[in-house]
């Protein structure tokens, strides 16, 4: 299964908690705190 799903990813590998954190990190932080109403998409590429 994580073969046949990395082939189709653009960036060839599976996200890891430490690469999809930095979003969350982000939008807690004082530094997202402007931004409302907003999709963003941690997904390597996937969605492209």
């Amino acid at each position: 299964m994580l073969k046949q799903r990395t082939a189709t990813t653009p960036l060839r590998c599976i996200g890891e908690p430490d690469e999809i954190a930095g979003a969350a990190v982000f939008l807690a932080s004082k530094a997202g705190s402007f931004v409302t109403g907003q999709s963003i998409v941690v997904d390597g590429g996937v969605t492209i």
